[in-house]
């Protein structure tokens, strides 16, 4: 019968406060019990209204790059450039280098990574050590010094091939924040590449394996 209903709606102007605080106290309630099961599905032309967006639109590739270039270009700013006057000895200030430049990557890169993927772990293709466990904390320290290592590299070979060109007049490569960034960013992405192939190799040969 309609006089036994819940739910029933009640006047304006015949409400109490005790249809009120009823009214909010269902609220509260169905906003405290919502899941996925219960809750009604919505299009995602619907949830783009809500977003903020910026008329500037990256692909998710270009955006990790980006940001990959921006850390180690900061870092190289803060750190090589800003301590470059108080740590004197060039070994001292590349240990602190490259333990600032892991730890950046461990707690910063990689998280906003992991933070801007569309799909869970979508990003882990750009992070050399992408599960966040305690163990990666340490790995990413090495492997900036790995990184480090190679981007030295490539100054010398630079260097000595401007030396070769101009002869003993000529200005030598230096370390700034922006080239620093891509050559560091360069590196790396050339050491994600071959760490999926050597994945694909082995993922190729386990499966032409006879079982």
């Amino acid at each position: 019968m309609a006089g036994r209903k819940k739910n029933r709606v009640v006047p304006e102007e015949n409400r109490t406060t005790a249809d009120y605080y009823k009214l909010h106290t269902d609220a509260v309630r169905d906003l405290a019990e919502a899941d996925e099961s219960n809750s009604p599905e919505v299009s995602e032309s619907e949830l783009l209204k809500y977003r903020s967006g910026s008329k500037i639109h990256l692909t998710a590739w270009a955006k990790a790059i980006l940001i990959k270039m921006w850390f180690a270009g900061s870092v190289c700013f803060f750190i090589f450039w800003g301590l470059s006057a108080y740590i004197t000895a060039r070994l001292d200030l590349m240990l602190v280098f490259g333990i600032a430049l892991g730890v950046v990557t461990d707690l910063l890169t990689n998280n906003i990574l992991r933070g801007s993927a569309k799909t869970e772990h979508g990003n882990d293709r750009w992070m050399m050590f992408p599960k966040k466990r305690y163990a990666a904390f340490f790995f990413n320290i090495l492997y900036a010094f790995v990184l480090l290592f190679c981007v030295e590299t490539v100054y010398t070979l630079l260097n000595l091939l401007i030396l070769a060109i101009e002869g003993e007049g000529a200005r030598p490569l230096g370390v700034e924040p922006i080239l620093f960034g891509i050559f560091y960013t360069g590196v790396d992405l050339l050491l994600l590449s071959m760490k999926r192939l050597l994945r694909r190799i082995v993922s190729d040969a386990r499966a032409r394996t006879p079982r």
